[in-house]
């Protein structure tokens, strides 16, 4: 909710100093030089917790792949995940392939403008349904974002932790008292964009920053002590035994199942070392209860650290002969012998990535 002293005439005087500032500074992006409610969907689901120079490549080579709904909902969801390869967090990817048959089935394949609508696919949470309402459809909803949590908590000097419920409902409610009717496209990417660019974390840029004086963090001199952060999480880490496991020039990989981390994405199989085992003693128990196959696990390969968001691990991979057993799926959704030169075709998680990379150079090398 807007302090008493933002009557209509400060709110409008901040949107006339926003809304020029935007048209003559915002970059350009590919989902906003053909701005279509699908671009628009499927922009926002890749800019979730990735950057924007980032996600351009990955933006650009996915239209080509899908160019609209019908093209992704009609694709396997291999063929959805090799293309989202490298981005992350591939939830996002399984959720958007579930949310565009979805949109098939129950909406004619034409994208729902309603927030309440789009809420319920999957995937869709109140930011990006307010995001694709605003943007796609100029529907007069407001967007709370990082970038605008950012914004907002400055510009009213908000000194409690945004994240707590009641907060970030009144956040919400600030937010939208300051959307002007009909701008909201324009408005809601202005306030992204100046939390992107001028109002960063780190070092903001007040003194080109267009609202500056409507700003009472900057008025108090301490604007990048704001918004106040939760308590870090220290987070855990585990030590993972993998096995590029061989039989006849070929490798086993096994595909995840589909539900939870990494969820339809293939690897090199193994899993976590429980305590008192040694690397190699864990990784011929994971293989056997995952794949109930016998194996020898001859070399070290490679040991690489990765992080996920909330626990980090270092991957011991092996060469490992295959010596016994008919693979079954017991802990995977389905496995494959490959050969080398073909690993390439499958989705794979970052880590395993650089395994395939280094395997392949090993290989040809």
């Amino acid at each position: 909710m807007l302090p008493k002293e933002w009557d209509e005439k400060r709110v409008s005087a901040f949107q006339e100093r926003l809304l020029p500032w935007y048209h003559n500074h915002k970059r350009a992006m590919p989902w906003r030089e053909n701005r279509t409610p699908y671009r628009v969907w499927i922009s926002e689901l890749m800019l979730q917790q990735t950057r924007v120079d980032q996600v351009i490549p990955y933006f650009e080579r996915f239209m080509a792949a899908f160019p609209d709904v019908r093209t992704l909902a009609r694709a396997s969801l291999d063929q959805v995940l090799k293309c989202w390869e490298g981005m992350g967090y591939y939830a996002r990817a399984r959720n958007m392939h579930r949310a565009a048959q979805q949109i098939m089935e129950a909406f004619g394949g034409r994208i729902p403008a309603e927030t309440e609508r789009l809420s319920e696919l999957p995937g869709i949470g109140p930011y990006t349904a307010a995001a694709i309402s605003s943007i796609a459809f100029d529907r007069d909803v407001a967007v709370l974002d990082g970038n605008v949590v950012r914004v907002l908590c400055r510009l009213f000097d908000i000194r409690e932790v945004p994240f707590r419920s009641a907060i970030k409902k009144d956040l919400w409610e600030t937010a939208q008292a300051l959307v002007p009717f009909g701008k909201a496209a324009a408005f809601n990417q202005a306030m992204m964009e100046l939390g992107s660019l001028v109002c960063t974390s780190k070092a903001p840029k007040c003194a080109s920053c267009p609202v500056e004086k409507c700003c009472q963090a900057r008025q108090s001199g301490d604007p990048e002590t704001l918004p106040k952060k939760p308590p870090r999480k220290v987070k855990p880490h585990y030590d993972v035994s993998a096995g590029i496991i061989w039989r006849d020039g070929h490798i086993l990989i096994a595909q995840r199942r589909p539900e939870g981390l990494l969820g339809g994405l293939w690897e090199f199989p193994g899993g976590k070392k429980e305590s008192g085992e040694t690397l190699e003693v864990c990784l011929m128990r994971e293989i056997r209860e995952e794949l109930d196959i016998e194996i020898a696990v001859e070399q070290p390969f490679m040991r690489i650290k990765h992080a996920y968001s909330h626990f980090r691990i270092t991957l011991h991979t092996f060469h490992c002969r295959y010596v016994r057993g008919d693979p079954k799926t017991l802990q995977c959704a389905v496995f494959k012998w490959v050969k080398p030169e073909a690993l390439s075709a499958y989705a794979f998680p970052r880590a395993d990535q650089r395994v395939l990379q280094a395997l392949v150079g090993s290989e040809t090398g």
